[in-house]
C-alpha cells in the first residue's frame, strides 16, 4: 500500500484502488490456473502413468536385485557343498563345451530335428 493519505471520507485513493485491483487479478489469475489444471485429465493421467512407471521401474530393480543375491548365494551353497571331485569333472565339461561349441549346437539341432520327426510318426498311427 502506498503512503497517501486516504480521502477526507475514509475511501482509498486511486493508487490504493489500483493495488487492490492488481492484487484481485493476481489472485483470480491463480485460482484459474488451479482450476485449469485440475480440469486438465490428460495430464493428470500422464502424471500419474509417470509416476506407477517410475514406482513399478524402483520395484523391478529392487527384485532383480534380491534375485540376484539369492543366485548367488544358491550358487555359493551348491558349491560348497559339491565334493571336489565333481567340480573339476564339471569345470573340465564346460572347458570341452565351450571349445567344442559349433558341433554341439549342431548334434542338439539334429537331436530336436530326430525327436520332431518321431513324434510327428507316431501321432499319425
Amino acid at each position: 500500500m502506498t503512503k497517501e493519505p486516504r480521502t477526507p471520507i475514509g475511501t482509498p485513493t486511486p493508487d490504493e484502488l489500483r493495488e487492490q485491483v492488481e492484487h484481485t487479478r493476481d489472485a483470480l489469475g491463480q485460482t484459474v490456473e488451479a482450476l485449469a489444471a485440475k480440469a486438465d485429465i490428460k495430464a493428470q493421467a500422464k502424471e500419474k502413468t509417470a509416476a506407477v512407471k517410475e514406482q513399478a521401474a524402483e520395484k523391478t530393480a529392487l527384485v532383480a536385485d534380491r534375485i540376484r543375491v539369492q543366485t548367488r548365494h544358491a550358487a555359493q551353497l551348491v558349491k560348497d557343498t559339491t565334493p571336489d571331485p565333481v567340480l573339476h569333472q564339471a569345470d573340465q565339461v564346460a572347458t570341452v563345451v565351450r571349445a567344442n561349441r559349433t558341433p554341439l549346437l549342431v548334434a542338439g539341432a539334429a537331436l530336436v530335428v530326430v525327436l520332431l520327426l518321431v513324434r510327428r510318426g507316431r501321432g499319425r498311427r
